[in-house]
């Protein structure tokens, strides 16, 4: 099985997962890249999986399940239409023609309902946990991505993570501004900045690359705290608010 960064828009990924005759579409915003991809490669769609309601990862969906007439799969708790089954925490499903088990995580914070399908080695975060950084809080609260994010932080470290935006660089930048001291972040830089270069997808990254790097995954390390209070002028109460900080910094950086 390969798994395919799909560009769309400007800056997204559809993830396309497929064994050279079957495909399963992740987080598709727009049709025509999908089908351009499926053409190309002469692939049969078998699958479409949502993981949160948003256009840019859900506009594609309905064209996709009418041309194909496939089973679709997103979150239990969004209004996404379409959908066949709607998963939450502990749901498994079996990817259509592919065979491979995904465990869905629910991962509020980002939007109130967004999962991540986790199994064989990967996990597909959408819009929750970025490479080098996380989503914007747009329906959730503090704590629940503080937890959100740390139940991700919690799986295997060379776990690949998929998310759905090419972020990298500018959360490279914000991540140095938070912890300038990190020579692993200052490593990725590197390599990144090589990938773009030559026009290279910087996802998927692994959970330990993010642990060792993401600020927003490294609330507890005393320089990113000490950058936080900083920031706030204030002493911070805890990782949450820690979080919260850098956050808001991040939205204005």
């Amino acid at each position: 099985m390969h798994i395919h960064a799909v560009p769309a828009f400007r800056d997204n990924y559809i993830w396309v997962l497929e064994d050279g005759r079957n495909a399963v579409a992740v987080d598709p915003g727009d049709a025509a890249p999908v089908e351009d991809f499926l053409q190309r490669r002469a692939l049969a769609l078998a699958a479409v999986i949502a993981t949160h309601h948003h256009a840019d990862h859900v506009g594609g969906l309905v064209a996709l399940k009418a041309r194909w007439r496939c089973p679709t799969f997103g979150p239990a708790h969004e209004s996404i239409a379409e959908l066949d089954t709607r998963l939450e925490e502990g749901d498994r499903i079996t990817l259509p023609a592919l065979g491979i088990e995904l465990e869905t995580l629910d991962i509020p914070g980002h939007t109130a309902g967004h999962i991540a399908l986790f199994g064989g080695g990967m996990v597909f975060c959408g819009d929750t946990l970025f490479t080098c950084g996380c989503g914007r809080l747009f329906e959730g609260t503090p704590p629940q991505m503080t937890a959100s994010l740390a139940k991700l932080a919690r799986l295997p470290g060379d776990t690949r993570v998929y998310c759905g935006h090419e972020y990298t660089m500018a959360n490279i930048r914000f991540a140095e501004a938070v912890e300038p001291g990190n020579r692993k972040l200052a490593e990725r830089k590197q390599r990144d900045a090589a990938k773009r270069a030559r026009d290279e997808p910087t996802v998927p990254s692994t959970m330990a690359e993010e642990l060792a790097t993401n600020p927003f995954l490294r609330c507890r390390e005393p320089e990113v705290a000490a950058a936080a209070e900083r920031r706030a002028g204030r002493s911070l109460a805890g990782e949450i608010e820690v979080f919260a900080t850098i956050r808001e910094w991040k939205n204005a950086f």
